[in-house]
């Protein structure tokens, strides 16, 4: 196993790099990163410059002001990226400087408050090249502060940034291996890192919905988010203030029954929020225990089952939040808003029962209050049991009896309704049978996805779907 470097030693390994040449612009807690660099020895082969725009009427006339005067944001950070490199580009003569690959790294930051009741956080990136002349190559990462001294903080900073610099000239072939360097000489509970974006001719191939999976199954992050075009998310962004409608599911794939659940659930939600659909944030749930249920995570079994998320235009959300509480305390983190959460009999079942939550000194009752928070409603979408043909709802499902009082409490104050209107031609679609009808080659699954869904999985060969050959087609 190769021993990892200290940020010192990395640093100078990119100072002692004669073709690496560029300039650092840190704005919010100093400069952190390019501290190492000045103390690792060789500086002047690597800095052309540093800076520190920490005056915002400065800050503005570098680099233009910000909508709303908002300055710890991706946009501004590109912003510093793009206009540090056009200068490189403009002051520096390449015929005076042959061999150099420019790079202009910079970070727009907030550590903790003084009164310590905001954490701090902030947007790091790189624009580099990796070879004389060529196009630049982009890295931005969205952090988290944990820890609650603001000089920590600095000081993890300006390890990230030293991770960052050497990754993206060391690892930029292996995506994998430079996200998880960026905790070399970090503790996971020192920074977290939310969202990660790779863009350029390097990274051309690269899947950035996988590198967002990375950061949840490295435990770098709880939960990231990308949109229907694939594009990841800031989490902040996309909920903050928001009500949020939640649909919990293995998605593999979808059926007419997860949509029912939604569509008819949102409705409702809708209703008793007292806004309009276009006002609440949806998101369908993929978590990573779901993932690996078979084992290993399947990253072409994931991207398949996003991709038809995707096709239908929805948000996706992966998480590492095996219980349900912990979904919804993650959303409370960015809003006081409704909060809803779509699910089927057998999801509550899961819900109160106790062996989930062992881990927690106050047992179900502390997970209920997390999860039974204010203004969040559970919109529940009855089951058809295949053997008896029963179909259950909230009205006849049986909780183990030292719960019955306490699923009562909840029920009669409306924390857990019914979803009405279902579709009653929907009750007996079950996945898993899809699944086998799918991989068999069997005929009549296809009416059982929503429209477009089939074709796409025939199309790309999904779910284990292999085109039955005819006799002519095999010879």
């Amino acid at each position: 196993m190769t021993q990892k470097l200290t940020p010192k030693q990395k640093a100078l390994a990119i100072n002692l790099d004669s073709s690496i040449y560029g300039t650092f612009a840190e704005i919010g807690a100093g400069q952190e990163t390019v501290r190492h660099f000045f103390r690792a020895g060789g500086a002047s082969q690597t800095i052309a410059k540093a800076m520190s725009a920490y005056d915002k009427d400065f800050s503005d006339a570098i680099y233009g002001k910000e909508y709303k005067n908002r300055y710890v944001t991706q946009q501004r950070l590109r912003k510093m990226l793009r206009y540090e490199v056009s200068l490189i580009e403009e002051r520096l003569d390449r015929e005076s400087n042959p061999g150099k690959r420019f790079f202009s790294y910079a970070n727009t930051v907030t550590t903790i408050n003084f009164d310590k009741t905001m954490k701090g956080h902030g947007w790091v990136g790189i624009r580099f090249q990796t070879k004389e002349n060529e196009d630049y190559n982009e890295i931005v990462i969205h952090v988290k502060f944990i820890e609650n001294d603001a000089t920590l903080q600095q000081e993890t900073l300006g390890s990230l940034g030293v991770n960052l610099i050497y990754g993206a000239y060391h690892y930029q072939d292996n995506p994998r291996q430079l996200i998880e360097s960026l905790y070399d000489d970090i503790a996971l509970d020192k920074l977290e890192i939310d969202m990660i974006d790779f863009s350029g001719p390097v990274f051309q191939y690269v899947e950035n919905r996988l590198m967002s999976l990375q950061l949840v199954k490295l435990g770098m992050t709880e939960a990231v988010i990308f949109n229907s075009d694939g594009n990841n998310m800031l989490p902040a962004d996309v909920l903050y203030k928001k009500n949020i409608f939640a649909v919990r599911g293995s998605f593999r794939p979808v059926t007419l029954v997860n949509i029912d659940m939604f569509e008819n659930g949102l409705d409702m939600f809708a209703k008793d929020a007292g806004c309009e659909k276009k006002q609440t944030e949806v998101l369908f749930e993929i978590t990573i225990a779901n993932l690996r249920a078979f084992g290993d995570i399947d990253e072409r079994d994931f991207l398949d089952r996003v991709d038809v998320l995707a096709k239908l235009g929805y948000n996706i959300l992966i998480s590492n939040f095996s219980e349900y509480y912990r979904m919804v305390e993650y959303f409370a983190t960015f809003t006081n808003k409704y909060i809803g959460v779509a699910m089927g009999v057998n999801n509550l079942l899961d819900v109160f029962d106790e062996e989930y939550y062992k881990n927690l000194s106050g047992g179900i009752l502390e997970a209920f209050g997390k999860f039974f928070r204010k203004d969040m409603r559970v919109y529940l979408y009855p089951y058809k049991d295949p053997v008896t043909h029963e179909l259950l709802d909230s009205n006849n499902l049986k909780v183990n009896n030292n719960l019955k009082e306490l699923y009562k409490y909840f029920k009669i104050n409306d924390r857990i309704v019914d979803i009405v209107n279902i579709n009653p031609d929907y009750s007996e679609i079950y996945s898993r049978e899809i699944l086998r009808k799918i991989a068999t080659n069997e005929a009549g699954w296809e009416d059982q996805l929503p429209k477009g869904v089939a074709e796409m999985i025939k199309e790309r060969g999904m779910f284990g779907y292999r085109e039955e050959l005819t006799f002519e087609q095999f010879k």
